[in-house]
């Protein structure tokens, strides 16, 4: 006669599920903490315990099934918690990491939660690997210098001028992008109090010869009318 091992009593195996998602969530989370991001410690574990929380009582409730319905409510609400650490400065984007961290510290708990600790194991140590051992090879490609021509991006070009010079001055930077070959995609006018306004042309071009849009926007600035002329690149995803 073959015995087959006890099940364990639910409360039991909820907390092995939590304990897990804490321990697990700890880890990611002091990762973050250690390197001073916007959702720390405490936000990694609440995460990876809440989402093995609602997974392990969607299994108590209604199995398997109940269990794959409240994982994907975890993943479309993790993805609004993410989106609250996400900052732009400027044309700079902060806290792409930190979110896809509370995004992977969910899938984490959700592991747990469905009573598979290994899997729950392999998925933190990955994060983690994400996270720190990339980092060195982050940080020589970003040493390397970066060719404008190469990379896909957006680019502005922007010339400042008074209110009343908006109409000519849009005319003029548009007619000088397209004689250097770069088409224009829209151009927004954005005020900049009572004494001038900032006329903003945004290329079709996803990559340039920096060297070109050097010589129109000096080019522009010598004109009449133009107070400053510059332009700038924002990287795409």
């Amino acid at each position: 006669m073959v015995l087959l091992p006890t099940p364990l009593p639910e409360p039991v195996n909820s907390a092995i599920s939590l304990v897990v998602a804490f321990v697990l969530g700890t880890l990611i989370g002091a990762e973050r903490q250690y390197r001073q991001r916007t959702a720390g410690l405490r936000t990694a574990v609440l995460v990876a315990v809440g989402a093995a929380a609602f997974v392990d009582l969607g299994m108590r409730l209604t199995g398997a099934e109940g269990a794959t319905r409240t994982v994907a409510y975890v993943i479309s609400g993790i993805g609004f918690l993410g989106a609250g650490v996400i900052m732009k400065e400027g044309m700079n984007v902060r806290g792409l990491n930190t979110a896809a961290t509370l995004w992977c510290s969910a899938a984490v708990g959700a592991f747990a939660g469905a009573d598979l600790p290994l899997e729950a194991l392999f998925v933190a140590v990955a994060v983690l690997a994400c996270n720190t051992l990339l980092r060195p090879l982050v940080n020589a490609i970003n040493r390397f210098p970066i060719d404008e021509s190469a990379t896909e991006a957006t680019y502005e070009v922007q010339v400042t001028t008074a209110p009343g010079a908006a109409g000519p001055a849009q005319d003029m930077l548009v007619e000088r992008l397209e004689a250097a070959g770069y088409p224009v995609g829209g151009v927004a006018v954005e005020e900049r109090g009572d004494a001038a306004v900032d006329v903003v042309a945004t290329l079709i071009a996803s990559a340039v010869a920096a060297k070109d849009l050097d010589a129109v926007v000096a080019a522009l600035a010598t004109q009449p009318g133009i107070r400053h002329a510059t332009w700038a690149v924002q990287t795409g995803d």
